[in-house]
């Protein structure tokens, strides 16, 4: 019987509508089990879900049935009501439109989940957008500025 074999890594990462401070440090772990379990619920591995106030980094195992948007979308989606529903931020929270995803051998895994699991300490040394744009260069995407997302300048 013939079937369909892949390894595909991706780093997933977006930030709160307007870039705004608003996972709060007392239920981020609860945020990030939460997403692990829609993208385990949506059949696919979860490997690491992390961040800080301002932003988040998942990183999945996909399976090719999966289009990353999709489950973007889904965990977007899934998420926000979860924390809306928690009342975890006072007004409405939202998530900002768009995101990055990276792709990464099977042979990086261990490297990936390690910068995720640090990830407040490396933005004691960087902001996120000083990280997200050496991601875009990094992987050499064509970017607009005026396109990425809404940065607050601290």
């Amino acid at each position: 019987m013939a079937g369909t074999f892949s390894q595909i890594y991706i780093q997933m990462v977006f930030s709160p509508k307007g870039r705004e401070n608003q996972i709060g440090k007392n239920w981020q772990d609860e945020l990030f089990k939460y997403i692990s379990g829609i993208i385990t619920n949506k059949g696919q591995k979860s490997i690491i879900v992390n961040g800080v106030s301002d932003h988040i980094h998942i990183f999945v195992g996909l399976k090719p049935s999966m289009a990353i948007s999709d489950l973007v979308r889904d965990i977007k989606n899934n998420s926000s009501k979860f924390i809306n529903d928690k009342k975890f931020v006072k007004g409405k929270f939202m998530w900002q439109e768009g995101f990055g995803a990276f792709s990464y051998a099977h042979s990086q895994i261990e490297q990936v989940y390690n910068y995720i699991l640090k990830q407040e300490a490396h933005h004691h040394k960087r902001t996120f957008k000083e990280e997200y744009i050496d991601f875009l260069q990094k992987f050499e995407i064509e970017y607009n500025e005026k396109f990425l997302f809404d940065w607050i300048e601290k």
